[in-house]
Order: C-alpha cells, then sequence, then structure tokens
C-alpha cells in the first residue's frame, strides 16, 4: 500500500481547504445565514477553522473593492440574535420576496400576455429573482392565481414586436407597419415615427407621428400635434426602415405628460373638463384621473377638473352614473 507523502498530503488539504471556502462563499452569496457550529461539523473540522475561512473570505472582499473601480464592497456581517453570519451586499441585485409576490401579482392581474408568454415571464422572474431555497414559497403563492389566469381575446404573442418598436424609438429610426384596424378589421400600412411605448388596462399600445399628408386628411383633429395611438397585439408586421430622424433632448415627447392625459387611450383633442363628484372615494377618482385637481369641496360634494384627451373620457363618465355631474367641457 503506497503511503502518503508530505507533498501528497498537503495538496490534499489545500484542496480541502479551497472546497471549504467556496462552499461557504457559496452559502453567504445565496444569503444565507452561516452558523460556524454546523459548518464545523459538515466539515470535520473545528470553529476556528471555519472563522479563518470567514475571515480569508473577509479579506478577500476587502482586496476586491480595492480594486474596484466603484469602491464599495460585500460585507460578511455577524447577527448575534441569529448567532451567525451573512453577506451584506454593496448592491443588491435581488428583489426581496415580498417585492416578487407583487410584481408576479400585477402582472397576474394585467392579463396582458397570453398564458404561454404570462407563464414564460414570471417563471424568469421567480428564478432569477428569489432566493434559490425560497422559490418554492414565492411559486406557491401564486399558483393558483397563475393557474386559472385568463389569457386576453386577441391571443397573440406580441413581445419581439414590443421590443422592435422598443429599440426603433431608442435609435430614432421610422418604423413600417402593418395594423388591424378596430373600427373596421380592415389591414392598413402606415410609415411611422415611433415616440413612446405605454400600457392601459390589458394591452400596450404605441404612440407614433404620422407623417403622411394623405392619411392625415382623415384625422378627426385637423393639424393634430399629438401621436396616434395603436394597439401593439393588432400590429401584425413590424419593420425598421433604414431611415431616421432627429429629436434633441429639449424637444423630446414627454410621454409621462401625455400619460396622463390620455387615460383612456382614445386619440383626440385636448380637453379640459369640469364636473361634481357625488360618491365615496374621490381618492379613486384623483387615481384614475392624474390631471384631476380638486377646485372645492361642500358637504362631501366635490368640484373637480381635469385635462384628457379624446372621448374615452365619456364612457367614464357614464359609468360612475349619479356620482358625476359633467358642468363644463362634453
Amino acid at each position: 500500500m503506497k503511503n502518503t507523502t508530505e507533498g501528497e498530503t498537503k495538496y490534499m488539504a489545500d484542496n480541502s481547504k479551497i472546497t471549504r471556502v467556496l462552499s461557504i462563499y457559496n452559502k453567504l452569496s445565496e444569503g444565507k445565514i452561516l452558523n460556524k457550529h454546523e459548518e464545523a461539523n459538515i466539515f470535520g473540522v473545528d470553529e476556528r477553522t471555519i472563522q479563518r475561512d470567514i475571515d480569508d473570505i473577509r479579506e478577500y472582499l476587502d482586496f476586491d473593492s480595492g480594486n474596484s473601480n466603484s469602491g464599495a464592497t460585500d460585507r460578511i456581517m455577524y447577527d448575534r440574535t441569529i448567532k451567525g453570519y451573512y453577506l451584506e451586499k454593496a448592491y443588491n441585485s435581488k428583489l426581496s420576496n415580498s417585492e416578487i409576490l407583487a410584481i408576479c401579482k400585477i402582472l397576474l392581474d394585467s392579463r396582458a400576455f397570453t398564458k404561454k408568454e404570462m407563464d414564460k415571464v414570471i417563471g424568469n422572474i421567480v428564478e432569477c429573482c428569489a432566493l434559490k431555497d425560497e422559490e418554492d414559497i414565492v411559486r406557491k403563492l401564486i399558483a393558483n392565481e397563475q393557474c386559472h389566469y385568463i389569457e386576453p381575446q386577441h391571443k397573440s404573442d406580441f413581445l419581439e414586436t414590443l421590443w422592435t418598436a422598443g429599440q426603433a424609438i431608442k435609435e430614432q429610426k421610422y418604423i413600417k407597419i402593418t395594423y388591424t384596424r378596430s373600427k373596421d378589421k380592415k389591414e392598413v400600412e402606415r410609415e411611422l415615427k415611433p415616440a413612446a411605448i405605454m400600457f392601459s388596462e390589458f394591452y400596450f399600445y404605441l404612440a407614433a407621428f404620422i407623417e403622411d399628408e394623405k392619411t392625415k386628411e382623415n384625422f378627426e383633429v385637423p393639424g393634430d400635434i399629438y401621436p396616434t395611438i395603436y394597439r401593439i397585439d393588432r400590429i401584425k408586421k413590424v419593420k425598421v426602415l433604414n431611415k431616421t430622424f432627429k429629436i434633441l433632448h429639449k424637444d423630446r415627447f414627454e410621454e409621462g405628460e401625455f400619460r396622463k392625459r390620455i387615460q383612456f387611450m382614445y386619440g383626440g383633442r385636448l380637453q379640459r373638463i369640469k364636473f361634481r363628484y357625488y360618491g365615496y372615494s374621490v381618492e379613486a377618482v384623483l387615481d384614475r384621473l392624474p390631471t384631476a385637481k380638486i377646485l372645492s369641496e361642500k358637504d362631501g360634494v366635490y368640484t373637480i377638473s381635469a385635462e384628457v384627451f379624446g372621448k374615452g373620457i365619456e364612457g367614464w363618465i357614464r359609468g360612475q352614473g349619479e356620482n358625476v355631474e359633467v358642468i363644463d367641457g362634453i
């Protein structure tokens, strides 16, 4: 039987230490709490050895931060209440479980995607963001809602179209689309200058400018300076053209301000409306109409004004019944 040489013993000891240190570091990186006594039992060493391993990792992290441009470093911290070590990250790249749960719930409630796309998106979020030993908890909390998810009626996979349009906006390039109109289901071609992507009540929309004068003749508002709205799931084809436009930063399209005034995704003129609200939750009105301002309040009745685009507001007002009385604007 071959005797183990001094060099071989040192080699095995060195590799044992490497395995131990990497294991400890991986556990800390995954957000786990490290207990010295437990680790010592796992590797058959004493707690002082584990402490030296932790100190070695601390030394490495300090060295790594000194060579980093940011100067920020992860730190190994000790919590006396749980009697264990944990890694405090300089930049927390993961979402908390509560954040993941909230995002998944919002996505499911949006009903924005087909069942196949929704399962894929949620699966990727949980897999990439949740801590490995807590993935199952997050999945179980959304499992029932995910199982009974009802996809939108259009049943269209449009994420690639969404991305293509987004890239065209970033690169300031014109696009040509084939679009199915809602009013007559007719397919039309449009050359557009894309401006923004928005989401509202089940659907993604593309806001884009039409420069073709013949097409603009049919506009409801002659000389409309605002973009036309297209539902992205109705875009059957999209092609980015080798034709660019230039918009200076000071002249960029303010999609945030536009979004406040187009809550119902109907194009048309910008109008100011004034109405009285008799309902119980004025907060719901203010949330629904971000431009809304309370002008006065008397005996629980609010007088409110708001700026909105198009005729979509009319449907909302009818839905409020006796709670809303229009004073001016419609």
